[in-house]
């Protein structure tokens, strides 16, 4: 009688250390199922943000907001100096 009971006892121990480790790995699942969404969503705006820079460091547009914002030309022929440095031997 004492080895069934004992057994019996083992038996719900097992089977309730199976519930609590499969609950656990449920609970560690949806987590990295978060994780995944979040760092798809990370991936997805780190590519639109690199098309944005792509796109704002194309010359033309550089040299328009240069004319319209800050009123920059390009200069002339008489505005242009050559500086020319004496090289030490």
């Amino acid at each position: 009688m004492k080895w069934a009971g004992f057994l019996s006892l083992i038996a719900l121990v097992s089977a309730l250390s199976v519930v609590v480790v499969r609950h656990q790995n449920r609970l560690e699942f949806l987590e990295v199922r978060a994780a995944e969404k979040l760092r798809d969503r990370l991936n997805d705006e780190w590519g639109r943000l690199q098309l944005e820079q792509a796109t704002w460091a194309r010359h033309s547009l550089v040299e328009q907001a240069a004319r319209q914002e800050l009123g920059m030309v390009t200069p002339g022929p008489t505005d242009i100096v050559v500086v020319q440095l004496e090289v030490a031997q």
